[in-house]
């Protein structure tokens, strides 16, 4: 094995694992060079520990991250709210870098208010699509049940407003929709049931899947018995780092090969340099696996 170079700027923290009362784990982060890289910059801790979620669009409040069944809830606060009623506020449209490896998840709906019926298509869905089946989606669904069952305020309108149900498939149709319609609110279905068949209930607020990269590194980095270091990267080549707790590392913190290549002993989490000769090659492919595949995995290292 060959001797990387490492240094780094000192920093007195390791890598945070908490916002608030919200967990960080990874792939996610609140401090460079912790994490995945895809994930980089995306969440924002504050010094008051409000955890936010930055996208091109703004910074939105961060209510829930669950790691497990991997998703980001957050909410925001242009979206229409109970208490408005039938008061609409201006608002803009969320949307996600496409870059990340982050989506918007497909248990999330979009209620719009008061479209205008020139420019939107607004028509009971069964039999819109029934009548047109090319144009199913492109139709506001006037009939849906969480129109007729908002959630929190089932009277909140008081047929003073007209609502319709659609789910933009990107940002430019969001876009286009709030050019002909009031406002819009987003709920998602929150499963409340841990067995079968995983009732589910909806809440106000936008769910964001992301996907957990998984690499053999990694794995044998998080791995107890070799050091429970915790995954990170190089903040300039974004390659691969286990970060320990006296060290930073290629592999894993306690790889013999540390102390017999006299690596570094460092701070965690800092700003790394990582200069390794072209022998050592490129860092592991990444695969994406499922939570229940990334810990029978780790379970046989």
């Amino acid at each position: 094995m060959l001797s990387p170079s490492l240094a780094q700027a000192a920093q007195s923290n390791l890598c945070r694992t908490t916002c608030g009362d919200i967990p960080i784990k990874y792939p996610l982060s609140i401090d460079d060079g912790c994490g995945s890289p895809y994930y980089r910059h995306i969440l924002v801790c504050s010094d008051a520990g409000k955890l936010e979620f930055r996208t091109p669009s703004g910074r939105y409040p961060v209510h829930n991250i669950s790691y497990s069944d991997p998703h980001i809830l957050v909410s925001d606060p242009y979206m229409w709210k109970c208490e408005d009623e039938n008061n609409f506020r201006a608002t803009r449209p969320f949307s996600l870098d496409t870059s990340t490896h982050f989506a918007l998840s497909s248990k999330n709906a979009y209620l719009f208010f008061n479209c205008s019926e020139k420019d939107v298509i607004i028509e009971p869905k069964p039999i819109f699509c029934e009548r047109f089946p090319e144009r199913c989606d492109s139709s506001c669904d006037s009939a849906s049940y969480l129109c007729r069952h908002l959630p929190g305020c089932p009277m909140a309108l008081n047929g003073g407003s007209s609502c319709c149900s659609y789910f933009p498939k990107a940002t430019e149709s969001l876009r286009l929709m709030l050019r002909y319609c009031a406002s819009y609110t987003s709920v998602y279905w929150r499963t409340i049931e841990v067995d079968p068949p995983y009732d589910q209930v909806p809440e106000y607020g936008i769910r964001v899947d992301f996907d957990i990269p998984v690499t053999t590194h990694c794995l044998q980095c998080e791995d107890n018995l070799k050091g429970g270091g915790t995954c990170g990267f190089d903040t300039q080549s974004q390659n691969f780092l286990c970060l320990c707790e006296k060290a930073n590392t290629t592999t894993y913190c306690t790889d013999p090969e540390n102390e017999k290549h006299g690596k570094r002993i460092g701070v965690i989490a800092g700003e790394f340099r990582l200069n390794m000769e072209k022998a050592f090659g490129s860092a592991a492919n990444i695969v994406f696996l499922t939570y229940t595949t990334l810990h029978k995995l780790h379970e046989m290292i």
